[in-house]
Order: C-alpha cells, then structure tokens, then sequence
C-alpha cells in the first residue's frame, strides 16, 4: 500500500496488528458493529474492530431488551420489516437460549383505542407472516379469569396475549465480540478513530486508544457501524483522497427512555399497553424483583453520547402504566432509568415513533469499499451483518459463504451440558439443573444468574470449590467471574461489570457497588493486560 500523508505523520507508532494488512475495520462496538466483525471473522477475513467506550455502552444497551417482530409496525404497513424481523426470533433463541427466551404478552383491549376485529386481525398477521417453531400463537382471554387480570383494573375484561422475546441486550453484544475474538477479530474497546483515509486500494486509519499512543490500522475494507454517530464520523474523520467523498444519510435521532420500577406483579407475562396517543407502552417482568416500563419516543436534537430521561419521559411513562394496574406506578417508584438514542432512518414522518426501524446499507467503491450501516433494530442485527458481510466480501473480490443462521453464539450450545438439544427454553431449565449438580457449593440463583449469563461458558467463570473463586467482592460475585470479564469480556469499569455484562447494579447497595469498582481499579488493567 503506497504511503499517505497520515501515515507519514504517525509513522513512528507501531501498529496493534501484527503481521499483514487488515482485510475489514469496522469502526463501532453495538450490535451491528460486533456483529458484522463476528460474522467476517468466522468467513476467515481478517478483522479488527475499534470502539470508543466499552462495548454496547450507548444504543445497543438501552433497548427494550426483546427479540420482537414489532407489532406495531404493522400498522404503519412495514409487512416486510416484521416479516423479517419475526423470521429472526427463532433463528436468535436457537442461538442463544441462555440470553435470550420466549416472552408471552398481554394486551388489555380498549376498545376507545383500537377495535377488537383490527386486534384479532393484526395478531393473525402477526401469527402468519413467518414459520413458528417454538412459539405458540396468539388467542383472546377472558381477564377476569386469566392470572394477568389480577394487577389490571376492572374495567378491562378481555385481551389478548401473543408471543414474542426477550434479549439480555448488551450480553448479546458482548458475545458477538467473544465470538469474532476466538474466530481471529481483533477487538479494541476505549479506542476512537480518529481519522480514515482512504486510498484506491486500502485505507490508512488514525486510532488513539484510551491509554497509548495514537497508532495506524490499515484495511482493505472500512465498515461505519457508529450508529448515531455514523453520519458525524463521514463527515468529521473520513477523507476521501484522490475518490469523492460518500455522503452521508439523512439520520432521524430519537431518544428512547425506560423506567425500572418494584415488581408490579407476581406472573411471568408481560404486558402490552395501548396508549392515548395511538403509541404502545410495554411492561416487562425484569431481574426477578422488577418491572422494566417503556419505551418514549421523543426527537433527541442534541449529543447522542449521553442521554437521560426527562422528567416529562418519567411522567409519560408513570401515567401510561397507571391507566391500566390497579396500584398506580408513581415517580418515586423509579429505582433506576435508562436512555438510549436511536439512529432512524429519515423518512418525513411527523410521529417519531412512526419513523421506519429498517436498516440501509450503503457500499461505496469509488476506491477502497467503505459500507455505512443506517438505521435497523436489534432484532435483525444477524441479518443485516450476514448481508453486510457478504456485500463486503463480493467488493473484496470472494463472496464466501454466510454461516450465523445455524450457528450458537458462545455459551448457546449447551450439547455437552445437557445432550441434545429440544425446545431453548426447556434447554436452559436442563442448563441450570446440570450446573447445580456440578457445583453443588452455589445457591439455586447464583446458578441460575450465572447460566444465564455465561451458558455452557459457565466452567469458565466457575470452579469446583467455591474456595478457588476467590474473595466474594460483593454477594454473588466472586474474583473469579470479575476476572474472566476482564479477561475475556474487555470489562474495565463498575459500569462495564454491573449494569452492561451484568445487571447487578440493581440488587446492590451503593457501598457494595463501590466495592466493585474499587477491586475493578486495582485489578482490572492487570487481567486485560494478561489476557
């Protein structure tokens, strides 16, 4: 590759690849960046992937952590979109049954909303639209008899209830990265670029991570996955060189927000809850003594980089959920709240929550490629890293075949755990029975949080005794599992630890959450060095 002038003015710092050129860097660490850097490692590129925080730390984390067709897209007429994204539940709980599970849903009819006859008929659509495996259809319930009834006020006396799924979010995430780490990626968290300049055949990227020296990558191919940040990076740390520089897409950014409140109710249904404005609400049984409520719609004109929830979002949320229970949730039920900024498609909607959850590739050749990712939803991040891979592989001159459709992200198979495998969430039940045989030391919820955490990964975090994990730096959470997320998981901070790998922030004291930064700060740098 002929040298540019950026590599000139750092030619006196050493690269952190070793050996030949990279084939792909992709800029961007949420569920679309990892993804697409797993899927390329496993086609055998050569992969790095740089993120600027820690892994899934902005959007990819604040989701409403499920695995959903998305019904009520339906309504704005995206028959494709949720055709694609119901193809995808299925396909994602195979993959990892230990993240992910099948979630039922009760929608209490208001007939003032919407008419039982377009319920009854988005459901059969719903239904329909892809192949069902393992989740069972939709059908009407009589309220006043089903255990959902209980928490509803009287008033509503019929509903609905419908399948879809729940995701740990940023787990998902995180095990993208796993998976493209142990397939040859290479993986750099706490690291920005900083510049990217393109050539006829390769570009030069400028990164500086976090500690250390600024450095050069260089790649063939350049993927932009920074989400609500991809338009920024085009226009502020991309150079074209001697080819026309790609221009950017029209990027709609809308905030979303969530409320976590004490357990509202004691079944393992969630709930469905038409608004007053024609938008929808969920209510989702979370972390055992909680209820997870959201999402707002909101536009987010200003930095994406940190957005919290307003105080009118918490009043929205707080009056919608208390429309439908019987105890009314309260602002200071709030335990804790989150906020993530959606990178969406510009479409001239007028309604941000009417503003389209598709995705768009964009692969410009007009030099060495460079693929930017608009847009899409969580659900089908598989897909759109299977297209994007393959895209990127035609432009590099070798398609190579997709394989993530039939493959278990790290710690979904659970073969040698259990044999072979039937339904995931049966699976997971089996999981966590042969993990309580194994170490028999572990009480019945640390073997259950830690299965769902790490799956047949568990013997990688766990020991025999309950002696060889280590101090119990906070209840539950031993050495051990701090050092394999340092280790393996790129974990560096308390945030990384308690509320993205884990949600554990949630059931700790602030002193005992201290003590995880505290042991994270003396140790943690030691183990990601080491590893």
């Amino acid at each position: 590759m002929t040298a540019s002038p950026l590599s000139a003015a750092v030619s006196a710092s050493p690269s952190p690849v070793g050996g030949p050129e990279l084939d792909v860097l992709v800029v961007g660490g949420g569920v679309n960046g990892t993804g697409i850097a797993r899927d390329l490692a496993g086609r055998g590129w050569r992969v790095a992937l740089c993120e600027q925080d820690d892994l899934a730390s902005h959007t990819s984390s604040a989701s409403t952590k499920l695995v959903h067709g998305g019904l009520r897209y339906l309504e704005h007429l995206e028959f494709g979109l949720v055709r694609r994204a119901l193809q995808e539940r299925e396909v994602l709980m195979r993959s990892a049954p230990h993240i992910i599970r099948p979630l039922r849903f009760v929608m209490p009819h208001d007939a003032s909303l919407r008419p039982a006859w377009l319920v009854r008929a988005g459901l059969f659509l719903y239904d329909h639209l892809a192949a069902r495996a393992v989740l069972p259809g939709s059908r009407a319930v009589d309220l006043q008899a089903h255990s959902a009834g209980a928490t509803l006020q009287p008033r509503f006396r019929r509903g609905f209830v419908y399948s879809d799924g729940w995701v740990d979010d940023a787990r998902l995430v995180a095990l993208n990265a796993v998976d493209a780490g142990v397939r040859g990626a290479q993986v750099f968290t706490r690291t920005r670029v900083t510049q990217a300049v393109r050539g006829e055949h390769g570009w030069d990227v400028a990164v500086q991570p976090a500690a250390g020296a600024r450095r050069i990558l260089r790649a063939r191919a350049l993927v932009n996955a920074a989400g609500p940040w991809a338009a920024t990076f085009l226009r502020d740390s991309v150079r074209a060189g001697g080819a026309e520089a790609p221009a950017p897409r029209s990027l709609r950014l809308v905030k979303g927000s969530h409320i976590v409140v004490g357990r509202c109710f004691e079944h393992d249904h969630a709930y469905l809850l038409q608004t007053t404005d024609k938008r929808i609400v969920f209510a989702i049984p979370y972390e055992g003594a909680f209820t997870l409520i959201g999402t707002t719609d909101v536009e987010h004109p200003g930095e994406a980089r940190s957005p919290c929830i307003d105080a009118a979002e918490t009043a929205y949320l707080c009056e919608q959920a208390s429309r439908y229970f019987r105890t009314p949730v309260r602002e200071t039920d709030v335990v804790w709240s989150f906020s993530g900024v959606r990178p969406l498609l510009e479409d001239e909607s007028a309604d941000p929550s009417a503003v389209t959850r598709d995705y768009l590739l964009d692969l410009d050749t007009a030099g060495a490629p460079l693929l930017s990712v608009w847009g899409g939803k969580l659900t089908t991040a598989r897909k759109l890293s299977e297209e994007a891979a393959s895209r990127l592989g035609r432009a590099l001159g070798d398609g190579r075949a997709a394989w993530t459709a039939r493959a278990a992200l790290p710690g979904g198979d659970f073969s040698g755990w259990i044999g072979r495998p039937q339904r995931p969430d049966l699976d997971f039940e089996r999981m966590v029975a042969a993990v309580q045989r194994r170490y028999g030391w572990l009480a019945p919820s640390a073997a259950r949080r830690l299965a769902r955490a790490y799956g047949s990964r568990v013997d990688r975090v766990l020991h025999v005794s309950q002696r060889a994990m280590g101090a119990e730096v906070a209840p539950g959470l031993w050495e051990a599992e701090l050092q394999y997320l340092c280790r393996e998981e790129w974990a560096s901070t308390a945030d990384d630890v308690l509320w993205r790998r884990s949600k554990l922030g949630l059931h700790y004291t602030a002193a005992e959450r201290e003590r995880v930064a505290s042991w994270l700060a003396a140790h943690a740098a030691g183990w990601r060095e080491a590893a």
